[in-house]
Parts: C-alpha cells; sequence; structure tokens
C-alpha cells in the first residue's frame, strides 16, 4: 500500500469532536474499508456515477461570531481590510470558496452563489455568475455584500476592479485546486472572515476524512494502477477537454490509487490519437457534461473514446459537476465515493 497509516494516526491523534465527524461517509452507508474490491478493476465493464454519501456541508459550528475588523494579504498580494461578515459572496469556478464558508458555520451570512455552488443548504441564493463562469458585477453590486471572497478562476477581467471601486472590500484566494491545499485555503477564508479558530477545525477535520479515504481507496486500488483520463465535455459548445497535471484532476485521480494517464500539463483539446494511445481503463467526466453530449452513447461520438479501453468497455464514471473537483469540506467523501465507482 502506497499510503502509510501514520498520517492518519497522527491526526486522528489529534482529537476531532461535536459537528466535526457528521461529515463521515461511513453513517450513511458501509465503510469504504470494510469494502471487497473487484477481482481486477481494470476488467469491470460499464458506466457508474460516484456519489457522496451526504452532498450538504456540515458547518463546523452553529453558533460562529467573526471576530473583525481583519486584515489580510490575499493571493495577489493585495491588503485588504474586512469589517463585516454580515452578507459575503464566495465565488469560484468549482463551488470551493462557497462550500468552505458553510463549512465554517457562516452559511446563514452568505448574500449568493456561484453556478457551481449547488449542494442542497445553497441552492436557495440568488446565482451572481452568467455564463457558468463570470462575475455578474451588476448582480453582485445589487446583493449589498460586506465582502467578497473569490479567485482568479472567475472572469471577466478586470471585475474585481470594479467591485473594488463600488467599495466593496475583495479577497482574492490561491485558485490551485488539489488534495494537499484544502486545509491551506480553508484557513486563509476563515482568517479573512475572521474565524480563524473554525478555520482550523475545519481544515483538522477535512484532512482527517481526506487522509481515511486515501488510505482505504489505495487498500481497493490493490496496486491495480488503473489507468483513468478526466475529460472536461460541454456538447453545447463542442467542448473536449482533457483535464491533465495542475488541473486538480491529477490529484484527485492519484488521490484514490488510479494513475492519470492523461499525458497532458493543463487542459488541452482531445487529441483522438493522443486519447488513443493514453489508453484508460476508466474516463471520468462531470455528470452534467456527461448528459450535454447525450451520455454515454453520446461520449463514444467525442473523437478517440470509442478506441480506448474505457470507450470499449463503456467504463465511464462520471460525478457532480459541484462535487468532483471542487476540494473543499466535501473532498473526503468525493474520494470516497470516487473509490467506490473504481473499484467496488
Amino acid at each position: 500500500m502506497r499510503v502509510g497509516v501514520a498520517v492518519l494516526t497522527l491526526v486522528l491523534a489529534a482529537g476531532c469532536t461535536g459537528p466535526a465527524e457528521q461529515n463521515t461517509p461511513e453513517r450513511t452507508r458501509p465503510p469504504l474499508e470494510q469494502l471487497e474490491p473487484a477481482e481486477d478493476p481494470r476488467q469491470k465493464t460499464g458506466p457508474s456515477t460516484a456519489t457522496v454519501a451526504e452532498p450538504d456541508i456540515v458547518p463546523i459550528s452553529d453558533v460562529v461570531v467573526p471576530k473583525l475588523p481583519t486584515t489580510v494579504t490575499d493571493a495577489q498580494d493585495t491588503k485588504v481590510t474586512v469589517t463585516s461578515a454580515d452578507r459575503i459572496l464566495a465565488l469560484d469556478r468549482y463551488g470551493t470558496l462557497g462550500a468552505t464558508v458553510f463549512g465554517l458555520g457562516l452559511g446563514n451570512r452568505m448574500a449568493g452563489r456561484d453556478a457551481s455552488t449547488g449542494f442542497p443548504a445553497a441552492a436557495r441564493l440568488p446565482v451572481v455568475t452568467s455564463n457558468g463562469h463570470q462575475l455578474d458585477v451588476e448582480a453582485i453590486v445589487k446583493l449589498r455584500p460586506t465582502v467578497v471572497i473569490t479567485d482568479t478562476t472567475l472572469g471577466p477581467e478586470g471585475a474585481t476592479e470594479q467591485l473594488r471601486a463600488a467599495g466593496i472590500p475583495v479577497v482574492v484566494m490561491d485558485s490551485r485546486r488539489a488534495v494537499n491545499n484544502v486545509g491551506t485555503l480553508t484557513r486563509q477564508v476563515a482568517d479573512a472572515l475572521g474565524v480563524p479558530e473554525e478555520g482550523e477545525q475545519l481544515a483538522h477535520r477535512t484532512t482527517v476524512e481526506i487522509e481515511k479515504a486515501k488510505i482505504a481507496a489505495h487498500r481497493l486500488a490493490n496496486d491495480a494502477e488503473l489507468r483513468v483520463v478526466f475529460l472536461y465535455v460541454r456538447g453545447q459548445s463542442g467542448v473536449h477537454q482533457v483535464l491533465g497535471q495542475g488541473t486538480g484532476a491529477d490529484d484527485l485521480i492519484t488521490a484514490v490509487g488510479a494513475v492519470d494517464a492523461s499525458g497532458v500539463q493543463g487542459a488541452a483539446p482531445v487529441s483522438p490519437e493522443a486519447l488513443a494511445e493514453a489508453a484508460p481503463d476508466v474516463i471520468l467526466v462531470m455528470s452534467q457534461g456527461l448528459r450535454s453530449v447525450g451520455g454515454v452513447e453520446g461520449l463514444m461520438n467525442v473523437p478517440g473514446v470509442a478506441q480506448t479501453p474505457a470507450g470499449r468497455h463503456r467504463r465511464i464514471v462520471d460525478m457532480n459537476d459541484g462535487q468532483v473537483l471542487g476540494f473543499g469540506p466535501l473532498t473526503g467523501a468525493v474520494l470516497d465515493g470516487l473509490a467506490r465507482a473504481l473499484y467496488t
């Protein structure tokens, strides 16, 4: 097993109490570590959907009072002073920041959301991103936010400056999404909102869940070295991309004991020849993207897909768009759900 138990033992030794354990997926289905793997995961056939046991975010506490004002230096080296967290907007491409705010116990202070922050507790909030990944400055200003937490994954260029010109404190976070920086990002959001203690607790809880899921996933993988490629597809716009090194997709795949077979840096258009050469056993996609191309059979029409082992065996695994690359408080549950889909 590539992932040692020492890390998890060390983390668990620090203790976790109260709501900190409630995101654990084992509460609603058999624990991942008790499941038996398929005899050979590479021989599995047919599509499957990876799911989390509980899609909502469990707050670290139900009573959280920010200690403000606070001044932070954001990812763009800008000093920002936050004097109120009464009306928060937390906006990014994958819904990470909104989920983190809910995890910190400040969900009742959220004034709106991005299109990817779609878990049940946030569904009632108005959406302030247009065309999926564009900040609607006018809609944001109308919501009278007292602070905006965002990153560079959303356009358009100059939106941050427009919001600051309107007198709104904007804190720009690190846009990198990966399993190993979930805790760091959690603490950064917490510091900006004046809840550093809750940030430490949430980072600790999430780390415990991640390490536990990784160990169980690697046990199920049993050194099968399942080759996986993450495809980002949008049928309406004809977008077919491979998500490779540095996109977060590679980190997600390796965290569950599989091999990122993409062979590309960043996001690149699908090359039929390169995809066939990559020879993935499994193709991983977002659920909405899969629907947009007409499901599994429609995905077979994406050049190169049908020529792969995954295509021939219809081994397509899809997962909720707002979860699979979110890398927020649900990261452990995402790894848990993906491991189940890949190996059981």
